[in-house]
């Protein structure tokens, strides 16, 4: 089975200072929805992991929660795309929990769930995060140019090997301009090599 795990806010639709708290907050990036409909017919069947601490803190509740992926699965659907599950850590950071990333928990889950290697996966976001609990569950880490990761533009060569080693990234982190590059350069590849 070839899976894969994104984040969802600043990987598929556009991160917020606070939280997107609801439906009407959620927006999809720019060319992720069709990137996910390429993937998916490129064979790839994608998760999400993703933080949602605004739970937590009781900023909104699962029906907001609901209500934000159903409106993202109704747009995904209709670019010809499909995620297959949304695992997420409710709590909020000072619960200490092992599902909030950079924990590997939600990746477990994920591979519990699948019954998949991990290092067969590829995890791509763009948090330092997301990528950090990634590779602590063996997956190998694409970290995603977007929203809180611009600032590595210019370190990566051609083929988004970093030139240099970055504080925090895990090895072997390739980088990637979005999820629509990603997307490109993981359908280009053989398949022992994502």
């Amino acid at each position: 089975m070839k899976l894969l795990v994104l984040d969802r806010d600043g990987t598929l639709n556009r991160s917020r200072d606070d939280y997107v708290a609801s439906a009407d907050e959620w927006e999809a990036l720019p060319g992720a929805l069709e990137a996910v409909a390429r993937l998916n017919q490129g064979g790839w069947r994608v998760v999400i992991a993703t933080n949602q601490s605004g739970l937590g803190r009781g900023l909104f509740d699962v029906a907001s929660l609901n209500a934000i992926h159903a409106k993202m699965h109704r747009q995904l659907a209709a670019a010809g795309g499909r995620i297959e599950a949304v695992f997420f850590c409710p709590h909020a950071p000072e619960d200490a929990c092992h599902c909030r990333k950079p924990e590997p928990g939600l990746f477990e889950q994920i591979g519990d769930r699948f019954g998949v290697l991990l290092d067969e996966v590829p995890v791509a976001g763009n948090a330092l995060r997301h990528v950090q609990a990634g590779a602590t569950a063996g997956c190998p880490p694409h970290l995603l140019l977007t929203g809180k990761s611009e600032y590595l533009r210019g370190l990566a060569d051609g083929d988004g090997v970093l030139s240099e080693p970055v504080p925090g990234l895990p090895e072997g982190t390739r980088l990637h301009e979005d999820l629509s590059a990603f997307a490109d350069w993981l359908l280009s590849q053989p398949e022992a090599t994502t």
